[in-house]
C-alpha cells in the first residue's frame, strides 16, 4: 500500500513540473509585458534580470504553501487516502486546463484554477464521503473551509476592479505631470519619480514579504518589520540622490532603471504568490505521505491529515529547483511569447492590426463613453481642456518612433506605473496570504494604464475592448471549467481507484501532446505568413514583398480550386469541408494584408510613396480572388451537405475541363513572377481570352440543359455560379500579372533616370 501512495506522491511530482512549464508560459506575461512593450532593453537583458527576480521569489513563497494544505477545506476531516485523490484530481486539471489557455495564446490566472480545482476536488470528495457516512449535503461546511474559500474568490475578483482603477489614476496623475515629452521634465523631477517607483516596490517587496521568507529567521523579520519607517525613508532619499547622481554623470535615464527594477520585483512577487499554484499541491501530497509512513497505524483510510493543519514551511531547496524550472521555461517556451504578445498588442498606444473584432458590447460601452465624455466637456474651462490636451498630445512621440525599426509598444512612463502599482498590489498580497491573481492584477493594471494614457482611440477602442473582455470572460470559464473537471475526474479517481489514475493519466499526455502538435503546426503556418511588414520598406522591398505574396497566394489558391473541383465532381464532403477551412484561412490572410496596406506604406521612405499604389493594387486583386474562391468552395460544400443531386457527367467534363486550363494558366503566371519576366503577357492574355470562350460556351450549354430540364434547379444555380466566379478568378490573375509589369517598368525608369 505504501508503495502505490508512493507513485503517486511521484506522479504529483512528475505533474508539476509540468505544471511550472505550462503555467510559467502562461504568466511569463504578468511580468514581461512592459519591458518588452516599452523595448527598455535588449530581450535577454530583460529575461536575465526577470530570471533572476523568480529565483528569488521562489524563497519568499513559503508562507503561501498554506493555501494549497488548508486555505480551502479542512485536512484534518479527510482521510489520507481522500486528500490524495483531492491532489491528484488538482494536478490533472490544472496542467490541462492552463495548456489549452496557452495554446489560445489567452493569459489566465493560474490562482484562480489552483483555487477552484482545489475546491471542485475537495468538495466530490466530500460528496462521496458524506454518502457513505449516511450524512446530510447540510454537513458540507464540516469539510469545506467556505469562509475562507469566499474570501479567496472575493479577493481574486475585487482585485480586477481595485487593479484596473488604481492604474487608471496613478497613469492619469503621472501622464499629467510629465506628459509624452517626459524627457525634459525628467531632467528636474526624473529621479525624484523614480525614488517613489522603486521605494514603493523595496516596501512591499522587502518589508510585507519578508515574513513569508523560507530562509530569514523570525528575528530578522520582526526587525524589518519594527524598522520599516526608517527603511521606507532612507530607501527614498537614498535612490532619489543615487538617480539624479547617475543622471548627471553619465545621463542614466531613470525610467529604465525604474522598469528594469520593477520587472525584477514582479518577477519576485510573480514566484512568491503563484509558486504554490504549481507546487503547492505535490509538497502537500509529500507532507501527507511523510505523516503517513510514520504513523503507526499506516491504514490510509483511518488516518486524518492533522498534520495538514500546521504551519507551512517549505525546503528552501525545493523552491530554488521549482524556481530553476521556471526560469529555463521562461526563456525556452514560445507559448509564453505568445500570450505576451496578447497582453502587449492590447495595450500598445499606437493603432494597428487588431487581433480581436468588434461586438455590440463593445460598441456600447464606446459609445457611452463618448457621450459621458462630451458631457463632461462641455463643463470644463477651455483652458483646463487646452492644458490636457497639451498633457495627453502625443505628436512628437509618434514621431520619435515612427522610423524605428523596432518601436515600442508604448512608452517607459506608463511601463513604469505599471510594474510599480502591479508588484505593490501583489506583494500586498502576497504579504496577507491571499493568493492574489498576478495575472488579473497585471492584466487590469496594464489596461487601465492604457485607458487613462488614451491608448484606446476612437480607432482601437471597440477592438481593444472586445479583447479585455475575452480575457475576463476566459477568466471566468476558468473558474467554472477548473471547478468542474476537478470535480469530475475527482469523482472517477474515487469510484475508480488505481485504473482510473492510470487511464486519467495516459488521457492528459495524450492532450498535451495533441495541444504541443496543433501549436507548433500554428507556428510553422505563421512564419510561413510572415513577410517584410515590419522591415524598412523601399521601391525593392515592395517589389519583393508583392512577387512573395502574390506567388504564395496563387500557389494556395489554386490548388484549392483545383481540389473544390474534385470534391464536388466527387461528391466529396469530408475534402470540401476541409477546404472551406484553408479558403477561410486564405481570406484571413488577404484581410490582414488589406488591413496592413496604411501601415506598410507608412514605412517608405519619403522618395519612394509613388511606388505604393502598386502594392495597393497588388493587394486588392489578391483580395478578390480570395472572395471569389469563397464563392466557389462554400456553395459546393453546402451543396453536398444538404445532399442534392450532383454535377450530370456534362457539367462534370466541363469543368475538369476548365480546371485543368485555368490549373496550366496559373502555373504560367507563378513562372512569370518567379522569372521576373513579362515578355509573355500577351500568351498569358491570349491562353485566359480561350479560357474565357470556353466558360461562355459552358453557360450556353447549359442554359440550353436548364431549357431541356435536364439539370436540376439547385446545381444549375452552384454550375452558373462556379463559371461566374472563375471568369472573375481569370481576370483578376491577369490584372496582378500586368501591375506587377508595371511596377518593375517604372522601377528600372527611375533606376535610369
Amino acid at each position: 500500500m505504501e508503495n502505490f501512495y508512493l507513485i503517486i506522491v511521484v506522479i504529483l511530482f512528475a505533474l508539476a513540473i509540468s505544471d511550472l512549464i505550462i503555467g510559467v508560459s502562461n504568466d511569463a506575461v504578468n511580468f514581461l509585458n512592459s519591458a518588452i512593450g516599452s523595448k527598455v532593453a535588449p530581450r535577454y537583458v530583460i529575461m536575465i534580470i526577470a530570471s533572476v527576480g523568480i529565483l528569488i521569489g521562489t524563497t519568499f513563497s513559503s508562507g503561501m504553501m498554506e493555501v494549497a494544505r488548508k486555505g480551502i477545506f479542512h485536512p484534518d476531516q479527510f482521510y489520507f487516502s481522500e486528500i490524495m485523490i483531492i491532489f491528484l484530481a488538482v494536478m490533472l486539471t490544472d496542467i490541462l486546463l492552463l495548456d489549452v489557455f496557452n495554446t489560445l495564446a489567452l493569459p489566465t490566472s493560474t490562482t484562480v484554477s489552483i483555487v477552484f480545482e482545489l475546491l471542485g476536488s475537495a468538495v466530490a470528495v466530500a460528496i462521496v464521503k458524506i454518502n457513505r457516512l449516511g450524512l446530510s449535503l447540510s454537513e458540507m461546511s464540516t469539510y469545506i473551509n467556505s469562509a475562507k474559500a469566499l474570501a479567496i474568490i472575493a479577493g481574486i475578483l475585487l482585485s480586477v476592479i481595485i487593479a484596473f482603477t488604481v492604474g487608471s489614476i496613478i497613469m492619469y496623475i503621472t501622464r499629467l505631470a510629465f506628459s509624452f515629452n517626459y524627457k525634459r521634465t525628467f531632467k528636474y523631477f526624473g529621479a525624484i519619480w523614480g525614488g517613489i517607483a522603486i521605494t514603493a516596490i523595496t516596501y512591499f517587496i522587502l518589508i510585507k514579504g519578508a515574513k513569508g521568507t523560507s530562509f530569514l529567521t523570525d528575528a530578522t523579520a520582526e526587525w524589518i518589520k519594527t524598522n520599516s519607517t526608517l527603511i521606507i525613508l532612507y530607501s527614498f532619499i537614498g535612490w532619489t540622490i543615487l538617480l539624479q547622481l547617475l543622471y548627471w554623470l553619465i545621463r542614466l535615464d531613470s525610467l529604465k532603471l525604474v522598469v528594469l527594477i520593477g520587472t525584477f520585483a514582479l518577477a519576485m512577487a510573480f514566484a512568491g504568490n503563484d509558486l504554490v499554484n504549481f507546487i503547492g499541491v505535490p509538497l502537500a501530497g509529500l507532507k501527507s505521505y511523510q505523516a503517513f509512513i510514520a504513523d503507526p497505524i499506516s491504514d490510509p483510510n483511518e488516518l486524518l491529515m492533522t498534520a495538514l493543519t500546521g504551519k507551512a514551511k517549505a525546503n528552501t531547496i525545493l523552491l530554488l529547483i521549482a524556481g530553476l524550472i521556471m526560469v529555463v521555461t521562461l526563456w525556452l517556451s514560445r507559448k509564453a511569447r505568445r500570450v505576451t504578445e496578447t497582453e502587449v498588442n492590447l495595450s500598445r498606444q499606437a493603432s494597428g492590426n487588431e487581433r480581436f473584432g468588434s461586438s455590440m458590447l463593445s460598441r456600447t460601452l464606446v459609445k457611452a463613453a463618448l457621450d459621458m465624455n462630451n458631457a463632461i466637456e462641455k463643463i470644463i474651462p477651455d483652458k483646463t481642456k487646452k492644458f490636457l490636451r497639451k498633457r495627453f498630445d502625443t505628436s512628437e512621440y509618434q514621431k520619435t518612433i515612427k522610423n524605428q525599426k523596432d518601436a515600442p509598444s508604448f512608452d517607459m512612463v506608463r511601463a513604469s506605473v505599471n510594474l510599480t502599482v502591479a508588484s505593490v498590489l501583489i506583494a500586498f498580497a502576497t504579504s496577507l496570504k491571499l493568493p492574489l491573481s498576478t495575472t488579473y492584477v497585471t492584466f487590469m493594471v496594464a489596461m487601465g494604464s492604457s485607458l487613462a494614457d488614451k491608448a484606446w482611440g476612437r480607432e482601437s477602442a471597440v477592438y481593444r475592448i472586445t479583447g479585455v473582455i475575452t480575457v475576463i470572460g476566459g477568466w471566468f470559464i476558468t473558474a467554472f471549467t477548473a471547478f468542474t473537471a476537478a470535480f469530475i475526474i475527482a469523482l472517477i479517481i474515487s469510484y475508480g481507484g488505481g485504473i482510473a489514475i492510470g487511464v486519467l493519466i495516459a488521457l492528459a499526455l495524450f492532450i498535451l501532446i495533441r495541444t504541443h502538435i496543433l501549436f507548433n503546426k500554428k507556428e510553422i503556418e505563421k512564419e510561413k505568413e510572415k513577410t517584410l511588414a515590419d522591415e524598412e520598406l523601399h521601391t525593392d522591398n515592395i517589389r519583393i514583398k508583392c512577387s512573395i505574396e502574390v506567388r504564395n497566394m496563387l500557389k494556395a489558391v489554386i490548388k484549392v480550386l483545383n481540389q473544390t473541383i474534385i470534391g464536388l465532381t466527387q461528391e466529396d464532403r469530408k475534402l470540401l469541408k476541409n477546404l472551406c477551412k484553408d479558403v477561410d484561412k486564405l481570406n484571413e490572410e488577404a484581410r490582414y494584408l488589406k488591413q496592413s496596406v496604411h501601415f506598410t506604406l507608412e514605412k517608405l521612405y519619403e522618395e519612394e510613396t509613388e511606388t505604393g499604389h502598386y502594392y495597393v493594387q497588388v493587394i486588392d486583386y489578391l483580395r478578390e480572388m480570395a472572395h471569389a474562391l469563397t464563392f466557389i468552395s462554400n456553395p459546393s460544400f453546402e451543396h453536398i451537405d444538404n445532399h442534392h443531386k450532383g454535377l450530370i457527367p456534362a457539367q462534370v467534363k466541363e469543368l475538369n475541363e476548365l480546371r485543368d486550363n485555368t490549373t496550366d494558366l496559373f502555373n504560367a503566371i507563378i513562372d512569370t513572377f518567379e522569372n521576373n519576366t513579362f515578355e509573355n503577357i500577351p500568351d498569358l492574355i491570349e491562353t485566359q481570352q480561350d479560357i474565357l470562350n470556353k466558360i461562355n460556351s459552358a453557360r450556353k450549354k447549359q442554359v440550353k440543359r436548364i431549357k431541356k430540364h435536364e439539370s436540376g434547379t439547385r446545381i444549375s444555380i452552384l454550375y452558373l455560379g462556379i463559371l461566374n466566379e472563375l471568369k472573375n478568378f481569370l481576370l483578376h490573375s491577369i490584372n496582378l500579372v500586368k501591375a506587377q509589369r508595371d511596377f518593375v517598368e517604372f522601377q528600372l525608369n527611375n533606376h535610369k533616370k
